[in-house]
């Protein structure tokens, strides 16, 4: 199986332009063969939980059909990040969209202290099936948990995706949390970031693939919107930049 993390610089709000280059990138890794690609976390809004509220969609609106599209054309299973709202509730949320098959949602489970004011904490654990592989999903804080994790290992997953904000000043503890996670549960581990400013945030790239035994793979910079793939069967890595810089 190949897997691609997809690494993007969003545009505050503007959920058009950011479909758009979510597509290009989907595009792209079509391109490259991928089986699945992964975008960090709200990418669709970029991180702004003083916009969430008023950006939330039921996750099978058909604003994100294109992704539908995209999956069933291609045959290949996408997810990307959108605040979603659920009997009243405001989540922050991974919608998964699978060829021929109806789209799913995850939420994540354990929110950034910053983010309980905002949004309400998921309670529904999501894995995927693709070419019999098993994949989790982790929303950023939710890697801080030991026990989500845990809860992945023991479904029999043997892929840990992680779509996260991450700052220049949180990157280096968390790319430690993901690399333990691979070495003590055997799994690959895939973690899609963004670049530029989000949130108040400076998002810190970096991009990572982790294989089996907690090895970094590969990596991608901190300053150009890319994918990273990796081949399971073989830990094979390639990186695609778009307009990379000097």
């Amino acid at each position: 199986m190949k897997i691609a993390a997809a690494q993007i610089k969003p545009v505050k709000g503007d959920i058009l332009k950011n479909i758009e280059n979510h597509t290009r990138l989907i595009r792209a890794a079509v391109s490259k063969n991928v089986d699945l690609i992964i975008f960090p976390e709200l990418s669709i809004t970029g991180y702004e939980p003083d916009l969430a509220e008023k950006l939330s969609i039921h996750y099978e609106n058909e604003t994100l059909e294109v992704f539908q599209k995209l999956a069933d054309e291609n045959s290949i299973s996408i997810t990307v990040g959108m605040p979603t709202k659920s009997e009243g509730q405001l989540l922050i949320s991974s919608i998964i969209f699978q060829p021929e098959k109806r789209r799913k949602v995850y939420s994540k489970h354990h929110l950034f202290p910053a983010e309980t004011s905002v949004f309400s904490r998921g309670n529904t654990f999501c894995q995927l099936e693709v070419l019999q592989n098993k994949i989790s999903l982790a929303i950023c804080y939710d890697l801080s948990d030991p026990n989500h994790s845990q809860e992945a290992y023991q479904a029999g997953s043997t892929v840990y995706t992680a779509s996260v904000l991450n700052s220049v000043n949180g990157i280096d503890e968390d790319l430690i949390k993901l690399s333990t996670i691979a070495e003590k549960y055997h799994m690959h581990v895939v973690m899609a970031n963004f670049i530029g400013e989000s949130g108040g945030y400076e998002c810190a790239g970096k991009s990572s693939v982790w294989n089996n035994d907690g090895s970094l793979l590969g990596q991608l910079n901190s300053k150009d919107e890319g994918i990273l793939t990796l081949d399971t069967d073989n830990d094979r890595i390639e990186k695609f930049y778009v307009n990379e810089s000097s």
